[in-house]
């Protein structure tokens, strides 16, 4: 499965199911696809997403030549990319 993230003032991110879920439940909401943020509701999101991801203990790396261990860290940049360009525009946030 695919989440699509969407909203007026950034282009679209599109994260594993897994990974959406889990970045959704950071931010508080419950895992359910589709689903959206309200514009107000936006920077506490982003918050709460910046928190969890500052309190993720690092994964140990895995000695995998063909597929390198990619972080939450790094998987949550675009997401919290497009949640502060929408914080800043004042939008709302989308997911399907």
């Amino acid at each position: 499965m695919l989440v699509t993230f969407t909203t007026d003032a950034h282009a679209d991110i599109t994260m594993f199911g897994d990974v959406a879920l889990t970045m959704l439940e950071m931010m508080g909401h419950s895992k359910t696809v589709p689903g959206a943020i309200l514009a107000a509701d936006v920077p506490m999101a982003l918050n709460r997403l910046k928190a969890a991801i500052s309190a993720e203990k690092p994964s140990p790396a895995i000695d995998d030549e063909d597929e390198p261990m990619v972080n939450m860290t790094d998987r949550a940049l675009p997401l919290i990319s497009l949640l502060t360009a929408a914080a800043e525009a004042e939008c709302n946030v989308m997911w399907k």
